[in-house]
């Protein structure tokens, strides 16, 4: 028996395991999979996600595979930049005054390695069910049963572990498909300017192009009652349309995906904790679905080993409560505006992010929202 099961091996249950480890607490983590997830999913880490993970003694590692994205860019499709924001202006703030673009398939091994040896990891652990009393939780898998003390679901949007516990999952879903393109390019010889993160402004068309260690990603809105095969097909023609490089893109993977926006009415359910997408789902614009997530797991974690120390159990309502005050207010709300601006004729808005790439202290209380500072410092 574990004092703590985790359900998945993602980012957020392997840094909520890491936590509980460096506190002494005993952990088992439950993967449904044969190993870690490689697919290249999520791929910006943000200054306060930075800190925590040097805390944890990972940041190093993360560095080492990972590209500094000093700037981003607000552009006009098919046109020049309308505004550069330097990260720098939050050198006063933080150690990491950048973003770090690196896929979150990278992390979790460096996460996994770091785990001490007294955390056991599961793989092909699927969780079937889940049953708690006042003593404990059950946790049914495809291995059989597991017993612990508390449960984290850190298990993606399709949570067993939120399903089993009847959780519910309200919310909307975007009224277009997301289609995600790797490619091998240089895009900064193609569109000369580009910083490393691009947010594409077009009332038809908007896009976001990011660069990783690896390739280069675009990010295109797909509409919907079309098959995929007939979108992947002419993503050449659409790849065409961003930069013309007189020869077909080389394209290294595609992928398209529906982009909901939902939250559970609790994070926390006796014995049982949600976090990450497991509790709260929101679109890829601004970064901010695995930073939150990566947040949950600390503060809720923290907050746990608190209670398993002593602390009041007051201490981890509270910590739940917290953690979807920021999921609803901060990173919903964001992402949804960031959506809305980028296929919207904004011509008002477009000046002021003119005026905040000229004026050093509005860039700095912009960023400190866009990357999530002053959520973690509201509900400290």
């Amino acid at each position: 028996m574990s004092t703590v099961a985790i359900a998945g091996a993602g980012p957020v249950g392997l840094t909520a395991a890491l936590v509980l480890a460096r506190r002494g607490i005993d952990v088992t983590v439950l993967e449904q999979g044969p190993g870690l997830a490689a697919e290249s999913r999520a791929s910006t880490f943000h200054p306060p996600t930075l800190e925590m993970l040097r805390e944890l003694g990972v940041v190093d590692a993360l560095l080492r595979k990972g590209l500094v994205a000093p700037t981003f860019q607000y552009r006009e499709r098919g046109g020049d930049a309308i505004a550069t924001l330097d990260l720098g202006v939050l050198a006063s703030d933080t150690e990491f005054p950048y973003r770090v673009q690196c896929e979150q398939s990278k992390l979790t091994p460096i996460l996994l390695d770091a785990l001490p040896d007294t955390v056991e990891v599961r793989f092909s652990h699927a969780v079937q069910g889940v049953s708690t009393n006042a003593h404990g939780v059950r946790v049914a898998t495809s291995r059989g049963p597991v017993h612990c003390d508390y449960l984290i679901g850190a298990d993606g949007a399709h949570s067993a572990v939120r399903h089993a516990i009847s959780a519910d999952f309200e919310g909307s879903t975007y009224p277009e498909r997301f289609l995600v393109a790797s490619v091998d390019e240089d895009l900064t010889a193609a569109l000369p300017g580009i910083a490393p993160i691009n947010y594409v402004f077009d009332p038809r068309e908007w896009l976001v192009l990011l660069r990783t260690p690896d390739h280069w990603r675009v990010l295109l809105p797909t509409p919907n009652g079309t098959s995929d095969e007939h979108e992947l097909h002419r993503l050449p023609s659409r790849l065409t349309g961003v930069a013309e490089l007189g020869r077909p893109w080389r394209i290294a993977h595609a992928s398209l995906y529906r982009v909901h926006e939902r939250v559970t009415s609790r994070f926390r359910d006796g014995r049982v904790l949600l976090m990450g997408d497991a509790a709260h789902v929101n679109n890829p614009l601004g970064g901010l679905g695995m930073n939150s997530g990566i947040h949950d797991a600390v503060r809720m974690a923290t907050a746990l080993a608190d209670v398993l120390d002593g602390a009041p159990d007051t201490v981890l309502d509270r910590a739940a409560r917290q953690r979807r005050t920021v999921a609803v207010e901060h990173v919903q709300r964001t992402s949804r505006a960031n959506w809305s601006r980028l296929h919207a004729h904004d011509d008002e808005y477009r000046r002021h992010l003119r005026e905040l790439a000229a004026d050093p202290v509005a860039a700095r209380a912009h960023l400190r929202r866009a990357c999530l500072m002053d959520s973690l410092e509201a509900t400290a």
